[in-house]
């Protein structure tokens, strides 16, 4: 993971000792850390300077880490974040991962864990296809558009109400066309690794998606089930090509 040029982290915390413990030792593993007592001025630094990845407490005053990272998916900025998180908060952490977040890690935790933590996302990143479909504009199949670009969907030119979840698996989905996804693929590439996220919940996802995407869900055009294995999106061209 290592280049000529040590890669820059930037730890988001109001915890001042745990913001100098992380530095010195992130540092010592030979990263560039700065450092910023909260949410409120993220975006000016970002400004600034750009790291590799931003590790952001969930708990803070002013603009909490969710805000925070609200406001960066918002911007279509694809930054990975960490949330650092209480153990207890399991919905707040839930929310983080639907709404971007890349991996999380409850409190306390080791420097040691949160270290292979970031390395794994960051490996993840430079893994990332060079033509995902969010490097396009827009998308279209059947009277849909998806712009990647507004997070935003159209059915025949009007807009679509699409939750963040929601369209994050379509993407995914748009970015695998006929290739069979199984619930815990689905998972791992929507919330990363150690996510503690059930996989059965995939099945819930998809059948709001489709809801979305045809007018009987029971009877699905472009997310086909393909049984004992998982899922697939079928586009136009390839009705008659779905993987059994």
């Amino acid at each position: 993971m290592r280049t000529n040029q040590p890669t820059q982290i930037l730890v988001v915390d109001d915890d001042p000792e745990l913001r100098d413990l992380l530095r010195e030792y992130l540092t010592s593993q030979g990263f560039a850390v700065s450092v910023l007592h909260d949410g409120d001025g993220l975006q000016a630094r970002l400004e600034r300077e750009r790291p590799a990845l931003i590790v952001l407490d969930l708990m803070m005053p002013k603009v909490d880490g969710l805000t925070a990272l609200r406001n960066l998916r918002a911007k279509n900025d694809d930054i990975p974040v960490i949330l650092l998180t209480a153990r207890s908060d399991e919905i707040d952490r839930i929310v983080g991962l639907e709404i971007g977040a890349d991996d999380y890690l409850g409190k306390p935790f080791s420097p040691r864990e949160l270290l292979a933590r970031i390395n794994a996302v960051l490996r993840r990143k430079l893994a990332r296809p060079a033509a995902a479909p969010e490097d396009r504009e827009s998308v279209v199949f059947g009277p849909f558009r998806v712009n990647f670009r507004q997070r935003s969907l159209e059915r025949s030119g009007q807009s679509v109400s699409i939750s963040d979840t929601e369209f994050a698996l379509l993407k995914l989905l748009l970015s695998h066309p006929l290739e069979v996804l199984s619930r815990e693929r689905i998972v791992e590439l929507m919330y990363g690794t150690a996510n503690g996220i059930s996989d059965r919940g995939i099945d819930v996802q998809i059948w709001r998606l489709r809801r979305l995407l045809d007018e009987d869900a029971q009877r699905p055009r472009y997310i086909q089930t393909v049984r004992g294995r998982g899922y697939t999106f079928v586009p136009d061209e390839a009705e008659d090509s779905i993987p059994q």
